[in-house]
């Protein structure tokens, strides 16, 4: 039987491929796992007698940095008070209607006084009598014609008098039903001859000034934020108002670990409505933070991400970053020195603390 040559050479190539396969040694480029490894491209270079291996570095110099907090929410009137019935009547009359402007004071409802002014009436003369009873009991106290037991009951007589009518003269006050804040009637209100009974409403009023725009920080920013910074208000309606922030919850919501905070905008003249969706904006204190292009960014042995720099002498350092936010322009950045030479070529081809020879460039990275 004849063989092609081709044939034995394929066979004779494989065996030795899996010979060599058999025996375990891998190598990968760029490390150096084991002593027949292949180093890398700096020490290949260092051991050849050859310059340093070289980077391009860009010096980066820290810049201030102004971040806008955003909140999604709505608008809320500054105050909105059901005004419920004290006792309980017919509504005899409602001498003002939904929609109306009224002041602190105003008469929301008249309800039936009733038989409410006769037990004033009843009151006021029950007390008189218990004040001639207890100054009798007095003068014959003072002679000694009388206990000092009955002066007592006779002042607690005069004491439930007063109470009396003072129980009767509120109980006709409440027939009248005021509003108690300055604001406009919201609809819809009792009708003329419905019945309220204690707790009933006679009427809803709605304080819209100032007017509140709220909103959910969560825990991560609300450090940031203090009570009477400058914030702006963009309604859906297309209307942009100006406000300060008045109120930082003082506890994080359960379920969603956000703040509610409330910003306070002047709505003297009534154009801003309340439920409206609002986005909130506002300016944080600006901190020193560096601008970079996101490629130069890279991780340690320990998997941290950072940058790699150069020293004064040369030699590589690795330096962790915390990651603020990012646009069209790069990618802020903070934990940083002011100023500092970054790798911006080459980082991932160098070890922390190894010797280079930085090549500068003359534009700062993502500028």
């Amino acid at each position: 039987m004849h063989f092609k040559f081709s044939y034995v050479l394929a066979l004779a190539m494989t065996g030795g491929v899996a010979l060599w396969m058999a025996t375990g040694t891998v190598v990968r480029g760029g490390e150096e796992d084991n002593p027949n490894s292949t180093p890398p491209p700096a020490e290949r270079q260092s051991s050849s007698g050859e310059n340093l291996f070289k980077v391009q570095v860009t010096k980066l110099v820290a810049r201030d940095r102004s971040a806008t907090l955003e909140i999604h929410g709505r608008t809320e009137a500054h105050a909105k008070v059901q005004v419920q019935a004290e006792t309980a009547a017919v509504v005899i009359s409602r001498p003002t209607n939904a929609g109306e402007q009224i002041a602190k004071g105003d008469v929301l409802c008249q309800l039936d006084a009733g038989t409410r002014q006769a037990k004033v009436l009843e009151a006021e003369a029950n007390l008189a009598q218990a004040e001639l009873n207890f100054k009798a009991a007095d003068r014959l106290s003072q002679n000694g014609y009388t206990a000092q037991t009955t002066l007592a009951a006779q002042q607690a007589g005069l004491n439930a008098a007063k109470a009396r009518l003072q129980e009767a003269q509120e109980e006709l006050k409440w027939v009248t039903v005021r509003s108690p804040i300055d604001g406009i009637i919201e609809s819809p209100m009792a009708d003329v001859g419905t019945r309220l009974n204690v707790g009933d409403t006679c009427a809803t009023v709605v304080d819209f000034n100032p007017m509140i725009a709220i909103g959910q920080v969560s825990e991560r920013n609300i450090g940031k934020l203090s009570l009477g910074m400058p914030a702006e208000v963009k309604l859906i309606s297309g209307q942009t108002v100006q406000g300060a922030l008045s109120y930082i919850g003082p506890a994080a919501d359960p379920d969603t670990r956000t703040f509610r905070i409330e910003v306070e905008i002047d709505n003297h003249d009534g154009t801003t409505r309340d439920g409206l969706t609002a986005l909130t904006r506002i300016v944080l204190p600006s901190e020193k933070a560096h601008l970079i292009d996101s490629s130069i960014l890279t991780l340690n042995d320990d998997g941290q991400v950072g940058v790699r720099a150069v020293s004064d002498d040369n030699v590589t350092q690795f330096h962790p970053v915390s990651v603020m936010g990012g646009g069209d322009d790069g990618m802020w950045v903070k934990g940083l020195p002011d100023t500092l030479d970054v790798i911006t070529v080459g980082q991932d081809y160098v070890k922390d603390g190894e010797k280079v020879q930085p090549v500068f460039k003359t534009a700062e990275a993502a500028q």
